[in-house]
């Protein structure tokens, strides 16, 4: 049997003893299976032999009467067909393997792009053909922020390829797969808290972000005399009514850029009127 001393993913048998292989007038083409040995078409193997010898000259200065001596008893070896590469006949057990269902010398199973014999390694097949590991890894997608090759799930966003544990938030880290997120101007990734603490409006009475409350997509904001508001901080500077366009009595009556509600409004105007008439 075929002796299994290396097994690589798609168990092809490598031995790592080679047999000089000889010419033979026999062809057995058919492919092995991948966890049989290459005794696996038994019936279809053929067999050819190689006899050693030496010539004795008869010291008569010429060959025609050289004499054959055999050194050796001739050497059995069995062909198991054409190796896919090459296309010459593998003979002897110990000079092939199979691989992905083919025939291969253990000497042209190699990778496809560097040619590292793959005897006793890993390897992994694409359209067909074998890779050695590092190689394999240049062909796949490579993660557009840690740029490393991307062996499982490929989580696609803004047209770029991620691994899911590097799809994360620039300000908090926090994972963004199956998340809501957001872009900046730089397309940088943010979830959907960071971004408006960093980029939304800030309400210029309590300074703080105006952005959606936790569970909403979407908040109100209030913009008066070039400035935004909080709903809540919409009021009036002197009596802190809350002002409202929508509310009948508390609209909002501006004066020397303060922001009053109608009453309030009405009480400032009278004291600079009587201040400017006192005056004079």
């Amino acid at each position: 049997m075929l002796p299994r001393e290396s097994c690589n993913l798609y168990g092809s048998y490598i031995n790592d003893n080679n047999i000089p292989s000889s010419s033979c007038g026999l062809n057995n083409a058919n492919s092995v299976e991948g966890d049989q040995s290459l005794y696996a078409h038994g019936n279809g193997r053929s067999k050819c032999y190689i006899e050693k010898t030496t010539y004795k000259n008869n010291g008569e200065g010429n060959n025609s009467n050289n004499v054959s001596i055999a050194t050796d008893a001739m050497q059995e070896f069995e062909n198991y067909g054409r190796c896919v590469k090459c296309n010459s006949r593998v003979l002897g057990e110990s000079s092939g393997c199979t691989a992905m269902d083919q025939i291969y010398h253990i000497s042209c199973f190699t990778c496809t792009d560097c040619q590292i014999n793959l005897q006793g390694k890993p390897f992994y097949a694409l359209d067909g053909k074998p890779y050695c590991e590092y190689d394999y890894l240049q062909t796949l997608e490579k993660c557009s922020v840690c740029m490393k090759p991307i062996l499982e799930r490929i989580l696609r966003a803004t047209g770029k390829p991620y691994h899911p544990q590097c799809f994360t938030c620039v300000v908090c880290g926090k994972s963004l797969d199956g998340l809501l997120f957001t872009v900046d101007a730089t397309n940088q990734n943010y979830c959907i808290i960071d971004f408006h603490k960093k980029f939304a409006p800030r309400c210029c009475v309590c300074k703080q972000p105006i952005m959606p409350d936790p569970g909403q997509e979407e908040t109100v904001r209030v913009v008066a005399l070039d400035r935004s508001f909080h709903l809540e901080c919409y009021k009036c500077e002197d009596c802190g009514l809350l002002l409202s366009s929508e509310a009948e009595g508390r609209g909002c009556y501006p004066l020397d850029d303060h922001v009053l509600c109608k009453s309030c409004n009405a009480q400032r105007v009278q004291a600079l009127t009587k201040r400017m008439t006192s005056d004079h």
